[in-house]
């Protein structure tokens, strides 16, 4: 019988050692078998809650199926309540059943924390799960909805007043988005802004204390800026139906509130908490571990994430409960157990290394601190909401690959709405697909008929592209170096094989063999490549039809002559090619059917014909048209619209494509 793993939790640090583990056993090919239990059929992105709760982003996006996660690896995943723990049968109880182990992981994250406040159950909103973030959404837009209707106008503040206890990194991020979402909700219900208030309490003397002093008082002065009210230095001491009591020294003062949101600080889960009566425990339900993150009473249970208790050496403080202790102590004990299981092998020392904090304010500025312990660099705002999506990303790698990033990307950039994003609304889809239906019939009707006139010159039957390429070549040479060729013999029928993708180009290329033509620029960077861009006249008697630009890339140009050219049997093969490609990405994009493929490959073919005969601008349109199709341009009127979501569902049932994510949802 193989040992049996139980990690309890599917949190940020749950979820990690889960794979890791099922990983490098799956190397090893190790009779293990792994168990994950979790209340929720999902992983929740709990630094996210915030953008869902202020509406930025859709609910869905902050979950991340465990059915998907765990898909065609050997982790059975439970949906179960864990209510206790048996250290000495080595049983996990829960609600459901009960799970043996040999070796338990705890993984169970956090909850917030009221610190025994008068009130704050009965009347705040929390923010720490996907639950939260949804009702908490939803009792927004009542507050406004009911402001909209109220007569009385002290009735109408207090309703559209909102206090968020806690500058930490909820605290901060919550009241951020929801200043940047109050003026939407003003102009959607007719309110005016002067009549919402909004108040960050806490009881610190700054707001995000992880942060230097001077981050700080920039957050502080973009809330401000946002219209936001801070009030430091004032510990809350009750929450009432409507209102909140602080503290302040000696004074106390009661304000009159519609709304109140927790976000003051976290503590251990209830097993974990409950834990802590039979393991040694670090406080707030955390659970004390040695170097290698087992407890300290039993060898056999690691603890990760928000519920280990570890102050690294050297060190005053414990590691901090973020995501990136939670990522990194999952890859220790993961190979930690691993030599135990095995006995193969020396367990790893846990260091937390800290590489910076960051906090968005919105979804338009965020400050940040990054860097080593021993360097942190500062960054200013762009650069900050860059790192942000950009460490985001790095995590839904680890966790759900393609298939997570394709959503990510989507809900923060395409779809975003009023363009609450570090880079406005520029790359939020707002055009009507249908609008791009006549430019991807018109775009097939020309590759079309591109490819039937190449059948008609005798494009099956004879070697076309010595003479396709070679005049080419020379056209372009006589332009540049006019003292090299002939200037009108070389350019004679040589201008007609440059190309507009074919034909169309042969009408401007004739007229063009009537003068040496216009060099514009000639650029050479590091032997690579070559930029030429000419024009078959001189510059005042020409028109977009007589300029051409070409990019000479010396490896293509190697292997063009020494593996096509010198064969007529493959320029054939080539030729024929080129041709039926022309005809099948045309019928492909008049009939909407794999429109993104048939795109990409136009795309392929443009940039082919640019490196060999170059092209006229008169027909880089077909570049920039095939570009704007990348993207559910066959969705509309198009058999795409039909065969896309069938071919979709089936791929998404082949196992390998399931465990290595690579598909969208």
């Amino acid at each position: 019988m193989g040992k049996k793993i139980v990690v309890v939790g599917a949190g940020y640090a749950g979820i990690l050692t889960a794979k890791k583990l099922a990983k490098r056993f799956k190397k090893i090919n190790s009779d293990v078998n792994i168990t994950i239990i979790d209340k929720n059929p999902f992983h929740t992105m709990l630094t996210e809650l915030h953008e869902v709760a202020a509406n930025r982003v859709d609910e869905d996006s902050i979950k991340i199926s465990l059915k998907k996660v765990f898909a065609g690896r050997k982790v059975d995943v439970k949906l179960d309540t864990v209510n206790s723990i048996d250290f000495d049968n080595k049983q996990v109880i829960g609600s459901n059943e009960n799970y043996e182990y040999d070796y338990l992981v705890l993984a169970a994250g956090s909850k917030p924390t009221d610190f025994g406040i008068k009130g704050v159950k009965e009347h705040a909103f929390m923010l720490w799960s996907y639950e939260d973030a949804v009702k908490l959404k939803d009792h927004i837009h009542d507050m406004f909805r009911k402001a909209a209707c109220e007569t009385n106008l002290e009735e109408k503040k207090r309703l559209l007043t909102f206090h968020v206890i806690g500058a930490g990194f909820t605290g901060v991020e919550m009241v951020g988005e929801l200043a940047e979402y109050v003026p939407i909700l003003c102009e959607k219900y007719e309110i005016e802004r002067s009549l919402v208030t909004l108040v960050n309490a806490d009881g610190l003397s700054r707001t995000v204390p992880n942060l230097d002093e001077t981050l700080s008082r920039k957050v502080e002065k973009r809330l401000i800026k946002m219209g936001v009210d801070l009030l430091l230095n004032n510990f809350v001491q009750e929450v009432g139906p409507d209102y909140v009591i602080t503290k302040n020294g000696d004074t106390v003062t009661k304000h009159i509130t519609g709304t109140v949101i927790w976000a003051a600080g976290i503590e251990g889960s209830e097993i974990t908490t409950a834990v802590t009566k039979q393991l040694q425990g670090g406080g707030r339900g955390r659970v004390k571990v040695d170097q290698f993150l087992r407890s300290l009473d039993d060898e056999h249970v690691f603890v990760v994430g928000d519920n280990m208790f570890y102050i690294n050496e050297g060190e005053e403080r414990p590691v901090p409960q973020v995501v990136e202790n939670a990522e990194q102590s999952s890859e220790t004990a993961a190979h930690n157990i691993v030599c135990a299981v095995t006995g193969n092998g020396e367990m790893n020392a846990y260091k937390h290394v800290n590489h910076g904090f960051m906090v968005c304010v919105g979804g338009r500025y965020g400050v940040a601190s990054v860097g080593t312990p021993k360097r942190m660099f500062k960054l200013p705002s762009f650069l900050a909401m860059f790192t942000k999506h950009f460490i985001n990303i790095v995590y839904f790698i680890q966790v759900l690959g393609w298939n997570k990033i394709f959503s990510y990307v989507k809900h923060e950039f395409f779809t975003i709405r009023n363009c609450r994003s570090f880079v406005g609304g520029h790359f939020s889809n707002r055009t009507p697909s249908f609008l791009l239906v006549p430019l991807r019939l018109w775009l097939g009707c020309i590759w079309v008929f591109e490819g039937v006139m190449k059948v008609v010159e005798g494009w099956f039957s004879s070697p076309k592209l010595t003479g396709f390429f070679g005049g080419a070549n020379a056209w372009y040479n006589s332009i540049i170096n006019p003292g090299a060729v002939d200037g009108v013999s070389g350019a004679t029928g040589a201008a007609e094989a440059v190309v507009d993708t074919v034909t169309a180009a042969t009408g401007a290329a004739g007229a063009a063999a009537e003068a040496i033509g216009t060099k514009i620029l000639n650029f050479d960077f590091l032997g690579l490549f070559e930029v030429i861009f000419v024009s078959g006249k001189s510059i005042v008697e020409s028109t977009i039809s007589d300029f051409a630009f070409k990019l000479n890339v010396p490896l293509m140009n190697w292997f063009v002559d020494s593996f096509i050219m010198p064969s007529d049997k493959v320029q054939l093969f080539m030729q024929g090619f080129i041709v039926i490609a022309e005809i099948l990405i045309g019928l492909a994009l008049i009939g909407g059917l794999f429109t993104s493929v048939a795109s990409f490959v136009s795309i392929v073919l443009q940039f082919m014909f640019v490196c060999t005969t170059g092209l006229y601008l008169n027909t880089f349109w077909m570049i920039f048209a095939s570009i704007a199709l990348l993207i559910g341009a066959g969705r509309t009127f198009g058999f795409d619209y039909y065969v896309m979501p069938y071919l979709k569902k089936k791929w998404k049932q082949i196992p390998f494509v399931r465990r290595l994510y690579i598909y969208n949802d």
